[in-house]
């Protein structure tokens, strides 16, 4: 890249400097710096409400190249920071395209800058853990960096954030592909799947309707008890950003109330890490997390092995599993715990992305395992 066309930095809290060009909306951009690795699918990742108050070095370098459109929405708008690219913005080559990658990122008032040496920073991630970073855009003249670094240093680390309430639902909604607001719970009592809304992604509600039942999404600071008062079939327990400890104090109340009952639970990701939590167990940061839609596990139950698609920085501590809490997959990368089943309870829960948006659907079986369950609790009821 011409040495003129950079136009913006990426700044690192170790100090390092990075010169790049940048696109989208000028600004100053924050976050936790993380890696993806995957190859497509890059709206549906920058729109997941999990990627809130993070920087994406995208380890693809072709970034953009088949522009954006109104149907690869994982939520409303962008919830990542920011994005860092290795190679230049090119125009849109898609059948599917709507508008320039360039253009949506300025619609969203985002940004990403190109010409970085993703290769570089992804070792850096994988060899120092994870760091807060910066995109700083020049309103005339670059700052100085030590001012920058200053600012940056304040940026609080994901540890004890709970940044699911910043991207939950303000209020209760039927999904029947959009949001509908327009609902009365008594005329669902018995014939829906309340949904708790930690950050959830499109696709998710889209397999959830497939199971027939309805599909009410609830604001994470909802109340359980009048939920219950409905009697829903199910509960699901979202994904979403931030430290899963501190988002489970914020919540423990309200979560007892299921925790005595059999409605069947399904947790993805956040909500494998609250299951998890609510029966004793105990999570931990890892050291540069997992992101990426190759991502091996094993079940143990069947002993087959899943390609799956992973994006979270904190994990279900193995050791701290209780008696009453079985792991049933495993992450073949590092051995990490990857799903759980309660013993003697229709609850479960895994750590990666069955729904998959972008990645492989090795893993959707989950999704009939859940309606399942549903349907034996229904026969009961």
């Amino acid at each position: 890249m011409n040495k003129s066309n950079k136009n913006c930095l990426l700044i690192l809290e170790d100090g390092s400097i990075f010169h790049g060009k940048g696109y989208g909306e000028k600004g100053d951009y924050f976050g936790e710096l993380c890696f993806n690795t995957s190859i497509t699918g890059y709206q549906e990742i920058l729109t997941d409400p999990s990627y809130y108050n993070q920087l994406i070095t995208f380890t693809f370098p072709h970034i953009g190249i088949v522009g954006t459109n109104n149907v690869d929405y994982e939520s409303a708008k962008i919830f990542a920071s920011a994005c860092i690219i290795n190679n230049d913005v090119s125009k849109a080559s898609n059948y599917r395209s709507q508008l320039d990658f360039d253009d949506w990122l300025k619609i969203n008032k985002k940004a990403c800058i190109t010409g970085i040496d993703t290769r570089t920073l992804t070792k850096k991630i994988r060899e120092s853990g994870v760091l807060n970073a910066m995109i700083h855009f020049p309103k005339k003249n670059f700052e100085k960096a030590d001012k920058l670094l200053r600012s940056l240093r304040k940026l609080p680390k994901m540890n004890g954030q709970n940044l699911a309430s910043l991207v939950s639902t303000n209020k209760k909604y039927l999904w029947d592909g959009n949001a509908n607001y327009k609902i009365n719970l008594k005329e669902f009592k018995k014939k829906f799947i309340a949904v708790i809304d930690f950050g959830i992604k499109n696709n998710i509600l889209k397999l959830l309707e497939s199971s027939n039942y309805k599909i009410i999404v609830f604001p994470s600071s909802s109340s359980y008890e009048e939920i219950l008062s409905y009697q829903p079939l199910g509960f699901f327990l979202s994904n979403g950003p931030g430290d899963p400890e501190a988002t489970f104090k914020k919540y423990k109340k309200e979560l007892n109330l299921i925790k005595e009952r059999n409605i069947p639970i399904f947790g993805i990701c956040l909500g494998h890490q609250i299951l998890a939590l609510l029966f004793g167990a105990k999570t931990e940061k890892m050291h540069h997390g997992h992101r990426g839609a190759n991502h091996p596990i094993k079940n143990l139950i069947t002993k087959k092995v899943e390609i799956t698609v992973q994006n979270h920085g904190f994990v279900v501590s193995k050791k701290s599993l209780p008696k009453n809490v079985t792991m049933t997959h495993t992450s073949l990368f590092d051995k990490t715990l990857a799903g759980i089943k309660i013993n003697n309870k229709p609850f479960f829960s895994v750590q990666y992305h069955p729904e998959s948006s972008p990645g492989p659907q090795d893993s959707s079986y989950l999704f009939k395992q859940f309606k399942n369950l549903i349907q034996n609790y229904a026969k009961k009821k």
